[in-house]
């Protein structure tokens, strides 16, 4: 069946996923973390694509990214590969593909949507079991919103700035937040949203993107067959760094 139509919004995050091809590896070493969070901070700020929240998992990527482009989450996500692919098919003899097609995104309702967002990002390696508390894991924004680690690629949405006027207490805010269970079926339908393409909000919030994407689809004959469709979290692979 064909592909549902990208739909760029500009100023509205977006929730991406990015996944080794079937499932395997595409982190294989810190170099490789630290290769690909180099290139998404210079792209992102070139680009003007605003990160608010990541994680790198050896076998996918999770990103929140608001762009101020309307093709700014394309152009960012192709740039990285043209940088990241080449590097690992060079380092480690290897050629072809690395990732899974295209990169899957939802465009998230700015409100308690994007928060949970947040969350269902930086909580990903204790979901994976890699570590008992989130900001113990090195490949994510969380050290920078719990610690206050300095993180020159993350620049936060207003509404994460909302949680308090005061940096450390809104810290607190957060990693509060980060210890409460999410609310029944929210991580089910973050996974929805974003493995389908569909809009992460409220009933209105996602008939209005629902509206806007189909003035913005073209008629098309045939596609390509979609592929898989199923959450990966718990399909982290542990590498023991």
């Amino acid at each position: 069946m064909p592909r549902r139509p990208r739909l760029n919004l500009t100023g509205l995050p977006q929730h991406i996923i990015q996944r080794g091809n079937n499932r395997s590896a595409c982190f294989f070493a810190e170099e490789d973390f630290r290769f690909y969070l180099h290139w998404l901070h210079l792209l992102s700020s070139k680009l003007r694509c605003a990160v608010h929240a990541y994680v790198l998992m050896t076998n996918h990527i999770h990103l929140l990214i608001t762009p101020a482009d309307p093709v700014g989450v394309s152009r960012l996500m192709q740039a990285m590969g043209r940088r990241y692919v080449p590097y690992v098919n060079q380092r480690y003899k290897r050629s072809g593909t690395l990732f899974e097609g295209r990169f899957k995104a939802s465009v998230v309702c700015a409100d308690d949507y994007l928060l949970n967002c947040y969350r269902y990002i930086e909580l990903n390696p204790v979901r994976a079991g890699i570590v008992k508390y989130p900001a113990d894991y090195r490949w994510s924004s969380c050290r920078h919103h719990v610690l206050g680690e300095p993180n020159a690629i993350v620049e936060d949405h207003s509404l994460f700035d909302a949680l308090d006027t005061d940096a450390s207490r809104r810290r607190d805010v957060y990693a509060a937040l980060l210890r409460s269970e999410f609310a029944p079926d929210t991580l089910g339908s973050i996974r929805t949203a974003t493995n389908r393409g569909l809009a992460l909000g409220n009933d209105r919030f996602r008939e209005f993107i629902e509206t806007a994407r189909g003035r913005c689809a073209e008629p098309k004959r045939g596609g390509r067959p979609r592929r898989g469709t199923g959450g990966i979290d718990g399909e982290q692979i542990d590498l023991k760094f």
